[in-house]
């Protein structure tokens, strides 16, 4: 189903502590390094909605950033 929603929050319902909301895939313009060197990248947004009784926020980021690597480079995952 497509309802046009390119990212969002999602609302932690007890008994969980954290929940993640993950966006639609979009192509996104992008310049990297040189001005001049534009290219399109598929990008998607992850939102981590966490309860801080429960859990520290930097724990909640470092798993954001787990999830990125894992999801940029899958071969990773088994070295």
């Amino acid at each position: 189903m497509k309802v046009g929603i390119d990212r969002f929050t999602a609302i932690i319902n007890p008994p969980q502590s954290a929940i993640l909301a993950v966006g639609a895939i979009k192509r996104q313009l992008i310049s990297e390094g040189d001005i001049n060197t534009l290219f399109t990248k598929r990008m998607v947004t992850m939102t981590l909605s966490a309860d801080h009784r429960v859990m520290d926020g930097a724990k909640a980021a470092h798993f954001l950033v787990d999830i990125r690597k894992i999801l940029e480079n899958p071969e990773d995952i088994f070295k």
